[in-house]
C-alpha cells in the first residue's frame, strides 16, 4: 500500500498541496499499475497470426490467437474467425494455462443427442457460424481467470480454384482492438513455377500496406508477409482503436508451358489441366428472368443493369434470347437469334422496357427456354460447333402453375435430357435455394446466390464472366485401364477460360515407371486430345522440395476434392444412392479430420470448474439472414489415433496421449475368473470383456502375484455377433452358426462388415471403417513352472464408437489430457515419482514402462509411462470394481 502512495506524495510536494487533501481517485490511478497498450475491458489480445501454406493449390491455414487477462478478475475472451465457405476446418485446440483441450470430430447426428443431453445439463457453451458471401463464421468464447492466458488456433484446409485466371486467398480481417504482434504470412510452392503472386488490402490505403507488406517470387516458391506494427494499425495517429477491418487478398497464377500438369507422391496423382490461346465456342443462351411483383424496385433496376452490361460483353458468334416469366411467360424473341449489331441495339431496348407484374411460374419458363435451344439444335439455327446455356435468375418460390419442386425439377431435367446445363441464380433470401440448387447440379450446372447489396449487378454480370468463354465441350480426361484407383470426376460438359479442371486419384501400382493422361474435347474448330506423358523417376526428383509444405498434400487435396464431389452428388440424390454417398463422404469426413455438413468439431473445455463443450459445425445455405445457428456437441475422440489404447502384460492398461508424446498407465490387482468390462458402448452395440488368469502357482515373491489376460469376448449385438479368443483358439459365432480357428491358421474372415484376420500370433478385428482391435498371443515356455500363455488387447482404431462408450478403456476414447508437475527422486532411484492432475484429480504417480507387442510378440517396443497406483484410483471413473461384470459376453 505504501508503495501505491509514493506517486501521490511527490506529486503533492511539487505541487504545494498536502497529502491529505490530495484528490483520493488520482491518488488511486497513480498508484494503479500501467496496462500495456490495445488492453480492452483487462484483456490484451497480444498476438494474432494467421500462417497459410499452400501447395498445388491445396492451402493449409492455421489462425493463432493469443490473450491474457490483466483483470483482477475472470473475463469472458473470445476468438473469432470468418474462413472461406469452401474450407473444410480440420482442427480447434485451446489453451488456458498450458492445457490444452483439443477438438475432435464426429458424426453430427450421434452429436445432436449428445448436445442435447448437455444442454439438458446446462453445460454447454456454442461454437456458432453465419453465412456471408464467400465466408462462414467461427465464434468461441471462454471464461479466463484473472492472470491467466489462453490461446486458440484453428486450422483449416481448401483447394483453391481458378477463378478468372488466378488463385486466390480470402482472408477476414478483424481484430477489434490493436494488437502488439499481428502477422498475415503465406508461403506458396507451385511445382509448375509461379508466374504472378499479389496481395491487397481494403482495409489501409496503399502508402501504408507497402511499408507493413512484403512480398516476393521465384521459380516455385512465393511469400507473402504483412505485419502492421501498432502505428500503422490505429485509425488515427493517437487513436486506441484499431483500422484492420475488412478483406486481405492475396492472388497468384502458374507457369502455363504445358496444358496440363500432373504431380504424384505416396501413390496419390492430382492432375491439373487449363490449357490457353485456344478459340471460344460459340454459345446459345437463354436467359430466364423472374419479373414477378417481388423483383419491384431496386433488384429489377439492377438486374436491367447487369442485363445491360452482358450485352456489351456478348460476341458475334453467339445466339441469345430473353424469356421473362411471372405469372405468364413472354419472351422477346420466338427463336434464338444471332447477336448482330442490329440485334444486340434491339436487345437493350427490350431489357431497358422489363416491367415487374404478378406472380412466379418457373416451370413454364424454364421448359420454353429449354424447348428453344433443342429446337434450334435440331433446326440448324445455331452452328454445329456450339454449346448451350440456360441461365435462370429468380427471387422467390414458384407459387404459379407447376409449383412443386420436385416435379419442376423432373420436368426440367428430361426435357434437357443432359445435353447443357443449367444455372441457376436466386437473388436475396426469400427463395428455397436448396431446390434452385438441386435443380442446377443434376443439369450439370450450379446455382449462385445473388446477395442484395448495392454491387447486386456486378455480381450478375461476375458470374456471367465466368461462363462466358466456353474453350471445349464434352471434356473427357482418361487414364490407362485399371492403372487408377478412386478416382474423382473425370468428365466435364465445359472448359471455361480462366478456370482449371482438377482431378485427382490413387496409383493402383505405386512402383509403376510412367504415367499416361489424355484429355479429350470438342474445341472451336476441331476435336483436341492433349496428352501428358511422365517418367516416375523424374517426376520424384522435380517433387523432392515437397516437404516445403506438408508431405501428404495430394492425398489430402484427393479427400477433400472427393468429399466435396460427393456432397455436391448428394443434394441431388435419393433413396440407396443418397445413403451410400452420404456414408463415401462421412467415412472420408472423418478419416481426414474435415468438419464437413456430415460432421461436428467438438472441444470439451473447463469452465467454472465444469467440463463444457463448444462445437463447430459446418455453415449451409440456408436463410442467409439468420445472424448464427447453433451447432451440435460431441464428446469422444477423434481421427485414429496415432498411437493405441492397450491392455497388455499383467494386466497393464497403458493410454497414450499422442498430442503430449506422452502416456499413464495403471494396474487392475484381482482375483482370477474375474471378468473386466474394457469396452462398452450402448449405441454400436460393441461390447469387449477380459477374463483374469493367474499364475500356475504362487511365486516366490508373494508380493508381486502377477495376473493376466487369458480370455477375451468380443460382440456386437446389432451385427449379432461373438468372438472368443483365448490362448488356444478363436471362436466366432454369427447366430447360432460358429467357426473355430488355432492361431497357427493364416485367415481372413469377412462377414457382413466384420473383419477377422489371424495371421503370426497376431489377430486383428474390425467392425466396418472406424473400429479396429488387435489381440496378440503371448506364449512361454510349455515347461515354464509358473507362467500361462496370455493375451493383449490394442485400441488401434476407435473414431466410429459413440460419445457414450465407457469401460476400463473406452472411456479414455474421450478428450483427455493430463499435466505432470514437481518431477523427483523416488523410493526407486531408476523411477522418479511426480505429481499428475487429471480429471480434476491431483495424483502421485511414478515413472516407468511398459510394452507394445504389435509388432514383435517376443520383443515388444519400450513404452514409457506415468503408473497411477491403487487400480487407477482417480483417474478412472467410479472404482475399479465398477467395471467387473458377471461372465465374457
Amino acid at each position: 500500500m505504501a508503495s501505491a502512495r509514493w506517486p501521490c506524495l511527490i506529486l503533492a510536494l511539487l505541487s504545494g498541496v498536502a497529502v491529505s487533501g490530495f484528490p483520493r481517485r488520482l491518488c488511486r490511478l497513480l498508484g494503479k499499475r500501467s496496462l500495456p497498450e490495445g488492453v480492452v475491458d483487462g484483456i490484451e489480445v497480444y498476438s494474432t497470426k494467421v500462417h497459410c501454406k499452400v501447395t498445388s493449390r491445396f492451402a493449409h491455414s492455421v489462425v493463432t490467437t493469443r490473450a491474457v487477462n490483466h483483470a483482477d478478475t475472470a473475463k469472458e475472451v473470445s476468438f473469432d474467425v470468418e474462413l472461406p465457405k469452401t474450407a473444410f476446418i480440420t482442427n480447434f485446440t485451446l489453451t488456458i494455462d498450458g492445457v490444452t483441450y483439443p477438438g475432435n470430430v464426429k458424426e453430427k447426428e450421434v452429436a445432436k443427442k449428445q448436445y442435447e443431453k448437455a444442454v439438458s445439463q446446462g453445460k454447454t457453451a456454442g461454437l456458432v457460424k453465419a453465412s456471408g458471401r464467400k465466408l462462414e463464421k467461427f465464434t468461441i468464447s471462454v471464461n479466463v481467470a484473472a492472470g491467466s492466458k489462453v490461446t486458440f488456433e484453428l486450422t483449416y484446409e481448401e483447394l483453391l480454384k481458378r477463378h478468372k485466371g488466378k488463385y486466390e486467398m480470402y482472408l477476414k480481417v478483424q481484430p477489434k482492438q490493436l494488437v502488439k504482434h499481428f502477422e498475415i504470412t503465406a508461403d506458396i510452392f507451385e511445382p509448375q513455377g509461379i508466374s504472378t503472386l499479389d496481395a491487397e488490402a481494403s482495409f489501409i490505403t496503399n502508402d501504408l500496406l507497402s511499408s507493413a507488406l512484403t512480398k516476393s517470387f521465384s521459380g516455385k516458391k512465393g511469400h507473402v508477409s504483412f505485419k502492421p506494427s501498432l502505428d500503422q494499425q490505429r485509425s488515427c495517429p493517437t487513436c486506441t482503436d484499431s483500422l484492420l477491418k475488412g478483406d486481405f487478398i492475396i492472388t497468384y497464377d502458374v507457369n502455363r508451358e504445358s496444358p496440363a500438369n500432373v504431380q504424384i507422391v505416396n501413390g496419390y496423382f492430382v492432375h491439373f489441366f487449363a490449357p490457353q490461346g485456344l478459340p471460344v465456342v460459340p454459345k446459345n443462351v437463354v436467359f430466364v428472368i423472374d419479373v414477378s411483383g417481388s423483383m419491384h424496385g431496386r433488384k429489377m433496376e439492377q438486374t436491367k443493369d447487369a442485363l445491360l452490361r452482358i450485352l456489351e460483353d456478348v460476341k458475334e458468334d453467339d445466339y441469345l434470347n430473353f424469356i421473362l416469366f411471372s405469372g405468364g411467360v413472354t419472351t422477346w424473341k420466338d427463336t434464338l437469334v444471332q447477336a448482330t449489331p442490329e440485334n444486340i441495339q434491339e436487345a437493350r431496348k427490350f431489357v431497358m422496357n422489363i416491367r415487374d407484374q404478378g406472380m412466379t411460374n418457373i416451370n413454364d419458363a424454364l421448359l420454353r427456354g429449354i424447348s428453344m435451344l433443342n429446337k434450334a439444335r435440331e433446326e440448324y439455327r445455331v452452328p454445329e460447333r456450339s454449346t448451350s446455356i440456360v441461365i435462370m435468375l429468380t427471387d422467390g418460390d414458384a407459387n404459379v402453375g407447376e409449383s412443386r419442386p420436385e416435379k419442376i425439377q423432373e420436368n426440367v431435367r428430361n426435357a434437357i435430357g443432359g445435353k447443357f446445363p443449367l444455372y441457376n441464380l436466386g437473388f436475396g433470401n426469400n427463395l428455397n435455394y436448396n431446390f434452385l440448387e438441386r435443380m442446377a447440379l443434376e443439369n450439370h450446372g450450379l446455382a449462385r446466390r445473388i446477395y442484395e447489396d448495392s454491387d447486386a449487378n456486378v455480381q450478375l454480370q461476375g458470374f456471367y464472366e465466368e461462363v462466358a468463354n466456353p474453350l471445349l465441350t464434352d471434356v473427357e480426361v482418361e487414364y490407362p485401364e485399371n492403372a487408377i484407383l478412386d478416382l474423382t470426376q473425370n468428365s466435364y460438359q465445359h472448359f471455361y477460360d480462366g478456370s482449371e479442371i482438377v482431378v485427382a486419384g490413387r496409383l493402383a501400382d505405386e512402383d509403376m515407371n510412367s504415367f499416361k493422361a489424355d484429355v479429350k474435347g470438342h474445341g472451336a474448330i476441331n476435336d483436341l486430345t492433349f496428352t501428358e506423358e511422365l517418367d516416375m523417376k523424374e517426376m520424384e526428383k522435380a517433387l523432392k522440395e515437397r516437404d516445403y509444405i506438408f508431405g501428404n498434400y495430394i492425398e489430402r487435396l484427393w479427400a477433400y476434392l472427393t468429399i466435396e464431389q460427393l456432397l455436391e452428388k448428394r443434394k441431388s440424390a435419393h433413396g440407396e444412392e443418397k445413403g451410400d454417398l452420404t456414408a463415401q463422404a462421412l467415412g472420408l469426413s472423418l478419416k481426414y479430420h474435415f468438419v464437413t455438413p456430415l460432421t461436428s468439431m467438438v472441444v470439451t473445455k473447463p469452465e467454472d470448474d465444469e467440463n463444457k463443450t463448444a462445437i463447430a459445425d459446418k455453415a449451409g445455405e440456408g436463410p442467409v439472414d439468420a445472424e448464427v445457428i447453433p451447432y451440435m456437441a460431441y464428446l469422444t475422440n477423434s481421427q485414429p489415433p496415432q498411437t493405441p489404447y492397450y491392455v497388455d502384460g499383467d494386466p497393464h492398461f497403458i493410454i497414450q496421449v499422442p498430442e503430449k508424446d506422452d502416456a499413464i498407465c495403471f494396474n487392475i490387482d484381482e482375483d482370477p475368473g474375474t471378468v473386466l468390462r474394457l469396452i462398452q458402448d450402448p449405441v454400436t452395440g460393441l461390447t469387449v470383456n477380459g477374463q483374469i488368469i493367474g499364475e500356475k502357482r504362487s511365486s516366490l515373491d508373494s508380493q508381486t502375484r502377477k495376473t493376466y489376460f487369458g480370455k477375451l469376448g468380443i460382440a456386437n449385438a446389432q451385427m449379432d455377433f461373438q468372438i472368443e479368443v483365448t490362448p488356444e483358439r478363436i471362436t466366432l459365432w454369427h447366430g447360432a452358426a460358429q467357426s473355430t480357428f488355432s492361431w497357427l491358421d493364416t485367415v481372413t474372415v469377412t462377414q457382413d462388415g466384420l473383419s477377422v484376420t489371424i495371421a503370426r500370433k497376431n489377430m486383428v478385428v474390425s467392425f466396418g471403417d472406424g473400429v479396429t482391435f488387435v489381440v496378440v498371443l503371448h506364449q512361454v515356455w510349455k515347461k515354464q513352472p509358473i507362467h500361462h500363455d496370455f493375451l493383449g488387447f490394442y485400441v488401434v482404431d476407435s473414431h466410429r464408437m459413440s460419445a457414450q462408450t465407457h469401460g476400463l478403456l473406452g472411456q479414455f476414447f474421450h478428450p483427455f489430457d493430463f499435466k505432470v508437475s514437481d518431477i523427483h527422486p523416488g523410493s526407486d532411484p531408476t523411477k522418479p515419482d511426480a505429481t499428475v492432475v487429471v480429471k480434476n484429480h491431483r495424483l502421485t504417480v511414478t515413472r516407468g514402462s511398459q510394452k507394445d507387442y504389435r509388432k514383435d510378440v517376443s520383443v515388444g517396443t519400450k513404452v514409457a509411462c506415468w503408473f497411477v497406483h491403487n487400480n487407477g484410483q482417480g483417474l478412472i471413473d467410479g472404482v475399479h470394481s465398477d467395471y467387473i461384470v458377471p461372465n465374457l459376453f
